[in-house]
């Protein structure tokens, strides 16, 4: 069986095609459409008429592609920066018309348990009780669990992007008031998550999406090219000092440094800052840097139970009803 996978961020459209032999999505083919909405899109503002029209574009190349590459219908959705947006459901609507995707969206809840069931799967059970992070451009995803599904997951507005336009977007590199406002809301939120982390004590911690992995290729894992397999970890102190280095310098100049791309440079630094943070707060002091994350969790969870699964997810995008981020919410998953 052969399926395919969008994914609609802040940054990028991302498609992944994979066989689902055996019960495991073996990927054959990937490919990626630059959108760049976090530039475009206020924290909490509606998504422009010509961002719609070049993610309706995307969304219609990336299924084509999927065909060709004889997929069955993708499974799409889009992250927090659509699911945030108050046109959320006109856009959904225009990709839906206008490609005949039924792209979604689903509540950052549900995005850090399918997070966490991609990571479970990429570790093993031999991880033990397993603490995950998420940094996404407009939301942080924070996942605790022993088993196949999370026991407690949080959904927190503390994306990098997010974060960017809030505090960072009006100096360039921002001053140290500007740097300590944005810790101390970091701090904030995070709070009441990391004392449960730290109740918790996880025997493992891994982190996911792209802020993570362009910050531990900063701070000297291997790069991408040496393949999913090589072990990448990521330590606090490092962070530190990769505030440092990033908060000396303009966006122009931290898209020269190693693993840092020119789109999410940036944001980069609001990433380091909640990264280091989120770790000094539940007191882990490393994490590996896990290659499978929600895109992954989306296949898996299809594989094991089935279509009737993903036509629920669908359903709860066209309800009425907000999906935007609330400060913090703990929801407890079910098997």
């Amino acid at each position: 069986m052969r399926m395919s996978v969008v994914d609609v961020g802040s940054n990028t459209v991302r498609l992944v095609v994979a066989d689902a032999e055996g019960g495991v999505p073996l990927p054959v083919h990937t490919a990626k459409w630059r959108l760049r909405l976090s530039e475009q899109v206020k924290p909490g503002g509606p998504v422009p008429a010509e961002a719609v029209d070049r993610l309706v574009t995307a969304v219609a190349e990336a299924d084509r592609t999927a065909t060709e590459w004889g997929s069955a219908p993708p499974l799409a959705f889009a992250t927090a920066v659509v699911r945030s947006a108050p046109n959320r459901r006109a856009v959904l609507r225009a990709v839906r018309t206008r490609t005949g995707v039924e792209l979604c969206t689903m509540p950052g809840e549900l995005e850090a348990e399918l997070t966490f069931l991609g990571a479970r799967r990429w570790m093993g059970w031999r991880s033990g009780p397993l603490a995950l992070l998420d940094i996404g451009g407009g939301s942080l995803e924070v996942a605790f669990g022993r088993g196949r599904l999370p026991d407690f997951v949080a959904s927190l507005p503390l994306g990098a992007g997010r974060l960017t336009h809030e505090f960072l977007s009006g100096e360039d590199p921002p001053s140290p008031e500007l740097l300590r406002a944005l810790r101390r809301r970091v701090r904030h939120q995070l709070r009441d998550v990391a004392a449960r982390i730290r109740w918790e004590g996880p025997h493992t911690a891994v982190v996911t999406s792209r802020t993570f992995q362009q910050l531990g290729r900063l701070c000297g894992a291997p790069p991408g090219r040496h393949g999913p397999f090589v072990e990448r970890q990521l330590h606090r102190s490092d962070l530190k000092a990769a505030i440092t280095r990033l908060s000396a310098l303009p966006t122009a100049e931290r898209a020269r440094l190693p693993g840092i791309s020119a789109p999410r440079a940036a944001q980069s630094l609001a990433g380091a800052v909640v990264a280091h943070t989120a770790l000094k707060l539940t007191g882990i002091r490393t994490v590996g840097i896990c290659p499978w994350a929600i895109r992954e969790g989306v296949l898996l969870r299809h594989i094991e139970d089935g279509p009737s699964w993903w036509a629920g997810v669908s359903r709860r995008a066209e309800e009425p009803g907000d999906q935007d981020l609330v400060p913090l919410r703990i929801a407890a998953a079910t098997n």
